[in-house]
């Protein structure tokens, strides 16, 4: 689709990967838990899947607990400590401008009897490691904030926040949704202990995404989805090895050159008169941008019969105005004149995060 341009939201399958995943679901279709030779090569893939992510951020394959995608993950990741607690509950920090499925999963906890505290940005969607220090308990028990923003493209000063977790002897969860395969990642110079991330964000398939669990065998993760012992007893359920594999294939075969897309949207939007959102650490990819009234936005939406969005696609079915830009400071009516333009992602050479 030549005009598709909510790349965040979701991207195609590449051919290479289709490719890579066929003989798994046609040909080499065994269950991965089966003790036959069949089952084993799928046991095999499924390994060798598990070594090239946990390579990609620097971590053991072990450490890598596949899920059905970022939402599980996060879920898994906030849920899996909280209810550790049930009996004494805690208190959890992440932002005000994290994806739906983390606040939603927060507003569940809190209607459980956990306290919350939600980090604001500054006007540039920027969370502050001094915000974060200063929030800290004695019973804090998680520390959750994004990688990228989904909305602006910011990227968070994860290093820091990782940081501040480990000087406190905290758990530390980032959604890397937006950042896997575009932005340098290594757990252990950045102080992570669980990160999530997505397939169907970098040319993978839906429906298959993983958390990075520090030492996930020894990890006091309760597993939301109980079964036969799979993924370190911390996710049951067979194995898709046709979606772990395709995740495999989509990470090695990431683009790593800019695409020309990207000076072709440039040289477009030259036209118009807008304000581009976010900070000057941004991944070059996500652009959300507010026109000055009305008149430009329907000047823009006019000329540009784009597939874009005016926030992130889990909220693209209600009428409210982004919660992510509304934190920034933004009034409902300018939100409502901003749109992001998501360009086909590619490897970012600087490291910013």
């Amino acid at each position: 689709m030549n005009n598709y341009y909510d790349y965040a939201a979701s991207t195609p399958v590449s051919p290479r990967v289709l490719e890579a995943m066929r003989p798994w679901g046609t040909e080499n279709f065994a269950n991965a838990s089966s003790a036959h030779q069949a089952g084993k090569l799928s046991s095999q893939a499924i390994q060798q899947a598990r070594e090239l992510i946990a390579d990609k951020i620097g971590s053991l394959p072990s450490e890598i607990i596949f899920t059905s995608g970022a939402s599980e993950a996060n879920n898994l990741a906030l849920k899996g400590v909280a209810f550790k607690h049930l009996n004494t509950k805690g208190h959890i920090i992440t932002s005000a401008i994290e994806h739906k499925c983390i606040l939603n999963t927060c507003a569940f906890l809190e209607s459980i009897g956990f306290e919350v505290t939600y980090l604001p940005p500054d006007r540039r969607g920027c969370i502050s490691p001094s915000s974060l220090a200063a929030e800290i308990r004695e019973n804090t028990i998680l520390i959750s904030i994004h990688h990228v923003n989904n909305e602006l493209g910011t990227i968070q000063p994860i290093k820091d926040f990782g940081a501040i977790a480990f000087e406190h002897n905290i758990p530390f969860h980032t959604d890397a949704a937006q950042s896997f395969c575009k932005c340098d990642i290594n757990v252990d110079d950045m102080d992570i202990d669980m990160l999530s991330l997505s397939g169907h964000k970098i040319y993978g398939p839906k429906g298959i995404g993983a958390l990075y669990v520090r030492n996930a065998r020894n990890a006091e993760l309760v597993p939301l989805i109980h079964g036969g012992g799979q993924e370190a007893g911390l996710r049951g359920g067979t194995s898709p090895t046709p979606l772990i594999v395709g995740l495999a294939a989509a990470v090695e075969c990431y683009p790593t050159q800019a695409s020309p897309i990207e000076k072709q949207f440039l040289d477009l939007m030259v036209q118009y008169d807008f304000i581009r959102n976010g900070s000057e650490a941004v991944v070059p990819t996500i652009w959300s941008v507010t026109f000055p009234s009305d008149e430009e936005v329907k000047r823009f939406t006019n000329d540009c019969p784009w597939f874009i969005s005016q926030g992130s696609a889990c909220n693209a079915l209600s009428n409210v105005a982004s919660h992510v830009l509304t934190a920034m400071g933004m009034s409902e009516q300018v939100a409502r004149r901003t749109y992001r333009i998501s360009l086909p992602p590619y490897k970012i050479s600087d490291k910013l995060a």
